[in-house]
C-alpha cells in the first residue's frame, strides 16, 4: 500500500501544486467579494470545478438565482460528460468510491488517469487493475485536498495581506502542457492528440474561445469512435 500511495502522490504532484496556487487566488477573490474562508471551504466541498468556481464568485456577488447558477454550471462543465465515458470499465468496479470518482473527475485528474492507462503496459504496479484504481482514487483525494487547502488559505491570508492576482492562472496552462507531454511520451499512438490539437485550433478560430470546447470534444470523440470501430473490423 505504501508503494501505491507513493506512486499516487508522485502522479498527483503537478496537480496539487497548480491547484494550491489557483485555489489560493480563488480564496482571495471570495474574500474580496465579502465571502470569508468558510464560504470558500463550503463551495469547494460542494462544487469542484475550478473555472466555474471563479464564475461562481461573480454570480454569488450579484445575487444570481439558483436556476441561473445551475444552468451556468451545466453548460460550463458539460465537457466532463465525455470524460466519464473513458472510465466506464473502471469506476463501476470501485464500489463505494464510484460516486466520489465521478464527483472529482476534473480536466487534470482525467488527464492523469488516462496517462495511467497508457503506462500500465510498461509499469508493473499499474498492470494490476485494482492497484491502478486505488492510485486513481488517491490522485483524486490528493488533488481535492490541495484545492480545499489553497482556497481556505487564500480566504484567510486575503484578509491580512494584499495580493496581486494577475498571471497566477497561467499555472493551469503550464500544468496542461506538462500533462500533455507526459501522455505524448507514454502513448505510442499520437493520432488522438494530433486530432485534438488540429480540430481544437480550427474550431477556436472559427467559433471563438467561449464556445469552441464542447464542439471540439463532440467532433474528436466521434472521429475516434469511428476510427476505433474501423480498426476492430479489420
Amino acid at each position: 500500500m505504501k508503494s501505491i500511495t507513493k506512486y499516487a502522490l508522485k502522479q498527483a504532484l503537478p496537480i496539487t501544486c497548480s491547484y494550491l496556487f489557483v485555489s489560493f487566488a480563488y480564496g482571495i477573490m471570495m474574500q474580496e467579494a465579502g465571502l470569508n474562508a468558510g464560504w470558500s471551504l463550503l463551495t469547494s466541498l460542494s462544487v469542484y470545478t475550478g473555472a466555474f468556481q471563479f464564475v461562481l464568485v461573480a454570480l454569488l456577488s450579484s445575487g444570481a438565482s439558483f436556476f441561473t447558477i445551475a444552468l451556468t454550471a451545466l453548460f460550463m462543465n458539460s465537457r466532463q460528460v465525455f470524460y466519464g465515458l473513458s472510465f466506464t470499465k473502471d469506476f463501476p468496479h470501485m464500489g463505494k468510491k464510484y460516486w466520489y470518482m465521478v464527483h472529482t473527475l476534473t480536466d487534470e485528474t482525467y488527464a492523469v488517469n488516462c496517462a495511467l492507462e497508457q503506462k500500465k503496459e510498461t509499469e508493473e504496479l499499474l498492470q494490476d487493475d485494482e492497484n491502478r484504481r486505488n492510485i486513481m482514487f488517491l490522485v483524486a483525494i490528493f488533488s481535492r485536498i490541495s484545492w480545499m487547502i489553497g482556497a481556505v488559505l487564500g480566504g484567510i491570508l486575503g484578509q491580512l495581506i494584499p495580493f496581486e492576482l494577475e498571471g497566477i492562472d497561467f499555472c493551469m496552462t503550464a500544468l496542461f502542457v506538462v500533462i500533455f507531454i507526459d501522455q505524448w511520451k507514454a502513448c505510442k499512438d499520437h493520432v488522438p492528440a494530433l486530432l485534438g490539437i488540429g480540430i481544437g485550433i480550427l474550431l477556436l478560430l472559427c467559433l471563438g474561445q467561449d464556445v469552441f470546447m464542447l464542439p471540439t470534444l463532440i467532433l474528436v470523440s466521434g472521429i475516434l469512435i469511428v476510427l476505433k470501430e474501423g480498426k476492430e473490423r479489420e
